[in-house]
């Protein structure tokens, strides 16, 4: 696919720097990757379609933020958001910081991003592909230690429903992959040793050309995307 704007929340590592990487290989795309970790994404993006930005999901004043990396991009067609933010504790031991800091990032921040991008896709329409986990994928194995992550994260399944309806009549579509074991830096947070059979580069792969193709046959979808549940 050619000639796309596309932007990538939470692209600085794993899965998210690894999507930047793919849509970039297309040369006529224009990639947006965003994050907190500027530093990491400048070492790692030296193609010249694409454009790094800072953003904390977590931040009131998010859209501000976003604005200044997106305001010279008045459509986008892609939207990943990747994002995530992982405590392992349990559940007892969770203090309110670590509850708040994976809703903010996990669910309130990417809904609240969403919000601005849906002004940049409603007049051509697009995709936007919000990835959760097998966590939070109804029915599927849980895991302990995980009761923040996988329930803010289980939000955004839901999330991406309601959001189909409401916009059913417009352009944009809406869909969310929930990923099971992918070798990652959060994989191994979550699961220590754990080796996965799916690389980041394989997952991101994946994602790619859902992104490009599955609004043909998906609106509104909460799909599994696992070899491993981890």
């Amino acid at each position: 696919m050619t000639n796309k704007v596309i932007v990538v929340i939470g692209a600085s590592r794993g899965i998210g720097k690894e999507l930047v990487l793919q849509f970039a290989k297309e040369k006529s795309n224009t990639v947006i990757a965003l994050s907190r970790n500027t530093g990491v994404m400048k070492a790692n993006f030296t193609a010249s379609n694409i454009h790094s930005g800072f953003i904390d999901l977590a931040a009131k004043d998010l859209h501000v933020a976003m604005a200044e990396s997106l305001d010279q991009f008045p459509v986008v067609d892609i939207v990943i958001n990747n994002a995530g933010k992982l405590v392992n504790k349990p559940f007892l031991e969770l203090s309110r910081d670590d509850i708040d800091a994976c809703y903010q990032t996990n669910a309130i921040g990417m809904m609240h991003a969403t919000q601005f991008m849906v002004g940049k896709m409603i007049e051509e329409g697009g995709h936007i592909v919000n990835i959760s986990t097998m966590g939070a994928f109804q029915g599927s194995v849980k895991f302990p230690g995980l009761s923040a992550y996988s329930t803010s994260k289980a939000g955004i399944t839901s999330f991406t429903e309601l959001f189909a309806e409401e916009y059913k009549d417009t352009k944009i579509k809406m869909n969310c992959l929930c990923l099971g074991a992918t070798q990652t830096e959060m994989l191994e947070e979550a699961f220590p040793g754990l080796q996965a059979p799916i690389s980041a580069s394989e997952m991101a792969e994946y994602i790619v050309d859902f992104a490009y193709n599955a609004t043909k046959y998906f609106n509104g979808k909460v799909l599994p995307v696992s070899s491993t549940t981890p």
